[in-house]
């Protein structure tokens, strides 16, 4: 079933093409139309980002964070 992000994803290069092409159809220069088109397309991905950020759900609650990091070793980055 498919969720919020998944719209996003499929939105994303939808409205930046869709839009591009319809303002392009009616009259609308390119150059203006491909703005246009990218300006809705960042304002989804925004959208996404900071409106309905992302939640990580696998995460438990803060109470159940350690606070500190005693007792482990250091944390190897290869």
């Amino acid at each position: 079933m498919a969720e919020y992000y998944d719209y996003v994803l499929g939105l994303v290069p939808l409205a930046l093409v869709g839009i591009t092409a319809l303002l392009h159809v009616i009259g609308v220069a390119t150059l203006v139309a491909v703005p246009v088109g990218a300006s809705v397309a960042s304002l989804v991905v925004g959208h996404a980002l900071f409106v309905n950020s992302p939640v990580d759900r696998s995460a438990g609650t803060p109470d159940d964070t350690p606070t500190s990091s005693a007792g482990r070793g250091p944390i190897n980055a290869d």
